[in-house]
């Protein structure tokens, strides 16, 4: 007797294609903005070495090539798995990586003002950031808002479940102050420039006090609750964005300042930015020491490759870019020399990173669903007289 064939179960259903982006998260954007950050930093640089030009534009296009492919990839996502996207939004540990969408927009736009244009004329350069600035900065704004709102009244957070992770929502608005002064020079002269220069001034603030509001919480939880798991231990790296990015965000407002506000406030921009970038990249080093640290221990303890190894990448390269506006402001070699040695930290972390994600693709490893944890060992059972377990 032939029995009628059951329904596939609806998850199963879907194209084959469907299926392999069913477990892909926001946190892959990382990958777009570690990749951006290679080709951007690299334009700061005091010194073009040969072949350097062409490397930053393949790693831009590169970049460029990725943001359009994930994003393909997530719409697929959203349509297909609506279920497991909602899952992530009320997921503590993954909800917050929804900042970097707006940051990978931010940081492929602005590669192709500083980088791109070579490639693709100024014209086409100043539109495709404009474009893609508008759109991160929107969802920065909406992501630093919706997702700490989400932590407070549907996620079930506890002060020991703090991470450097909860700060890229908030840090996504501090992009956008950073790459925003470079299509002020392409806007009308008079209010448009101004406007410009003081809603990226506004966002620096926003993003910088709520960092220092969160900042306490990852570190009062690193010295009360002991060393992160290995899996996130490279996402204190992440600290290191806002540092580097807010230095780097301070010294394009002295950059553009001129001519665009009033000149008691021009140069109010060119002492702000020697006065507070130097203190805070003194801080970023001594936090890079710390992550440094952890990092090496988890090592040690058989950390392996995961995604959050891209936190090597972007914030190392925002502390680039930082320590080349403070040799522009300061005159100082020594600056310039950090930057060199930075970049070149940079560059081996991106190889690694992407070498890695490349080869966990292959596998499939990446995409798979994850492990569920073990289970716990059952407590022995005490019986009565009777034979009844209590």
């Amino acid at each position: 007797m032939v029995t009628a064939a059951r329904p596939l179960p609806r998850a199963t259903a879907h194209p084959r294609r469907a299926l392999a982006v069913r477990h892909l998260g926001p946190n892959w954007y990382a990958s777009v903005m570690g990749t951006a950050i290679v080709a951007t930093a690299g334009a700061t640089l005091p010194s073009q070495v040969p072949g350097l030009h062409t490397f930053r534009l393949a790693v831009w296009a590169l970049s460029l090539a990725l943001l359009l492919a994930l994003l393909g990839a997530r719409a697929l996502h959203w349509h297909h798995h609506r279920d497991q996207a909602r899952a992530h939004l009320l997921d503590p540990a993954t909800a917050p990586f929804y900042g970097c969408l707006a940051m990978a927009l931010l940081a492929v736009g602005g590669g192709a003002l500083t980088v791109g244009q070579a490639w693709i004329g100024t014209e086409a350069a100043v539109v495709l950031d404009a474009v893609l600035f508008t759109a991160g900065t929107a969802l920065g704004l909406a992501a630093a808002v919706a997702v700490p709102y989400l932590m407070a009244v549907r996620h079930r957070v506890e002060p020991g479940q703090a991470t450097p992770v909860w700060l890229l929502p908030v840090v996504a608005p501090m992009v956008s102050a950073a790459l925003g002064p470079l299509l002020v020079p392409h806007l009308p002269p008079g209010q448009p420039r101004e406007t410009l220069l003081l809603a990226c001034f506004a966002m620096f603030g926003l993003s910088l006090l709520a960092t220092l509001t969160m900042l306490p919480v990852i570190f009062t939880r690193l010295l009360t609750g002991g060393p992160l798991p290995l899996a996130l231990t490279p996402t204190l790296f992440l600290v290191l964005g806002p540092l580097g990015q807010s230095t780097t965000a301070v010294g394009t407002f002295a950059d553009v300042a001129p001519g665009v506000v009033a000149a008691p406030y021009s140069e109010g921009f060119a002492v702000f930015a020697v006065l507070y970038g130097v203190p805070v990249m003194g801080f970023a080093l001594l936090w890079s020491g710390l992550a440094t640290a952890h990092v090496l221990r988890a090592r040690r303890h058989g950390m392996g490759f995961a995604m959050t190894w891209w936190a090597f990448t972007f914030p190392v390269g925002t502390c680039v870019t930082g320590a080349e506006a403070l040799a522009r402001h300061t005159g100082l070699l020594v600056y310039d020399w950090l930057a060199v040695g930075l970049y070149g930290v940079l560059v081996a972390a991106w190889v690694t990173a992407a070498a890695l994600t490349a080869r966990g693709l292959l596998s499939g490893e990446l995409l798979a669903a994850p492990r569920p944890a073990p289970l716990a060992p059952r407590p022995a059972t005490v019986r009565t007289t009777s034979g009844a377990a209590r």
